[in-house]
């Protein structure tokens, strides 16, 4: 019973106490969408929608960035939350630091080498001169504040944890409750356009920053700052454990770049805005299976660590269930109501809004298949077996979509980009279902 009250992660869950202690990561990652999507709308309705096509044609590095951030975050967790179950609660502060430490440093050479070779990139990511300034006035300002999106993205992952899910929770939408404020300010009452913009962002990553360092100095959680150990065990295995994740931004990466080169080629700079509306779009409607993987991993690797079966078969179950269901909501909500969200970001009539329109018809029915996807990557991912859950994000995020995008619209045009993504789902759909049926003796979660 002490167990239990001192470590949130110990408790006996049923489908009311998972969703009560995964919902403050759903939520946090609710808003995150939102303010995200704040940020575009901001760009597009008070700049131009040239310049939101310039953030999608720089959203390649900053993927690469949160991709860093995410792979050790997620491998990190899963060590530090097994080690949590085997009750090493020294080991599991001391790696918590090095891994801390180490996203922090990776952050300042990325924010150093990517100014230095700014220029470079933006023409190697395929920018136009019309789209050139753009870019670099925006990247620019987002580069330097690399460290402090690290360091947020470590933070929004061990708080939770550290079993206090609903701080993170608190200092997620906050923070994001300023980005959007900060975004009025500097770009429709200071005018200062794009970098507005990127400075809003990156003030957004500073504030969890922070206050994470402040919350973890104190060892108000489960978990505290202690002096490192250094231990390349630990690193290569939370790079590996985490790969997943990090292949998945990658992937996010090379396939933005292609979706962008695709869409210039066949609608000009009007292709890239629609394509940027979709893409965004899709990271809201999204944000529920990420939130809810990433809020139950911790209780995944807990759970497993203490080879405790039973309460992992019941968590998996109340999972599954939760998936399937949002699934056909977010299918539902894209359909009805995609136009509107469209004509959020450009009114309606324009040549962006009518391309992007007629796209999220085709592409909603990616999300009848992404949750699965995306719950069983995280689940192999919190219970240590980096390899499959790495097949399944290279397959839905780069292998199948880099091959259907080089292929597709050669022969259907742009609707061919449109069904990219959801064919990609589809297949890997069916592979998740393999490897959860193969898997199941291996570690007792069915």
């Amino acid at each position: 019973m002490n167990n239990m009250l001192d470590n949130p992660l110990a408790q006996d869950f049923t489908i009311k106490s998972l969703l009560k202690f995964a919902f403050p990561t759903m939520l946090t990652m609710v808003f995150m969408g939102l303010y995200t999507i704040g940020d575009t709308i901001f760009v597009s309705r008070f700049v131009n929608t040239d310049a939101l096509s310039a953030i999608n044609i720089v959203t390649p590095v900053i993927n690469l960035i949160v991709g860093l951030g995410t792979m050790l975050a997620t491998g990190g967790s899963a060590i530090i939350a097994r080690k949590m179950g085997e009750k090493k609660l020294k080991d599991a502060s001391q790696d918590f630091t090095l891994i801390v430490f180490s996203g922090a440093i990776l952050g300042i050479l990325i924010a150093i080498i990517g100014n230095l070779f700014l220029d470079d990139i933006i023409y190697f990511l395929g920018a136009s001169e019309i789209l050139f300034p753009y870019c670099k006035d925006y990247l620019f300002v987002l580069l330097l504040f690399t460290p402090a999106s690290m360091l947020q993205v470590l933070f929004q992952n061990l708080i939770i944890t550290a079993g206090r899910p609903g701080f993170g929770m608190v200092l997620s939408i906050s923070a994001g409750a300023i980005n959007v404020l900060l975004d009025y300010i500097f770009m429709v009452l200071l005018d200062m356009g794009i970098k507005g913009s990127a400075l809003g962002t990156g003030i957004g990553y500073l504030i969890p920053t922070i206050i994470g360092i402040v919350f973890f100095l104190t060892g108000k959680g489960s978990m505290q700052f202690k002096k490192p150990v250094f231990r390349f065990s630990v690193l290569s295995e939370s790079c590996f454990n985490g790969c997943s994740e990090m292949i998945s931004q990658a992937a996010a990466a090379v396939t933005t770049f292609l979706f962008n080169s695709t869409m210039l080629k066949l609608l000009g700079e009007n292709g890239v805005a629609a394509i940027t509306i979709i893409i965004y779009s899709q990271f809201l409607l999204t944000t529920l299976y990420i939130g809810f993987s990433m809020g139950i991993a911790p209780v995944i690797s807990y759970n497993y660590g203490e080879q405790n079966h039973q309460k992992l078969k019941r968590v998996f179950r109340i999972c599954l269930h939760f998936i399937v269901t949002v699934s056909i909501l977010i299918f539902a909500i894209s359909i009805f109501f995609g136009s509107y969200l469209v004509n959020i970001f450009s009114p309606i009539g324009t040549s962006v809004y009518n391309i992007a329109k007629n796209g999220f018809l085709i592409f909603s029915f990616s999300f009848l298949c992404c949750g699965i996807n995306i719950f069983t990557s995280a689940i192999f991912t919190a219970l240590s077996n980096g390899k499959i859950s790495a097949i399944i994000s290279f397959l839905r995020t780069f292998g199948l979509i880099t091959l259907l995008l080089l292929t597709l619209p050669r022969i259907l045009g742009v609707n061919g980009v449109w069904l990219a993504v959801p064919i990609a789902e589809l297949i890997t759909l069916i592979v998740s279902i393999v490897y959860l049926q193969r898997n199941k003796r291996n570690y007792y979660y069915m």
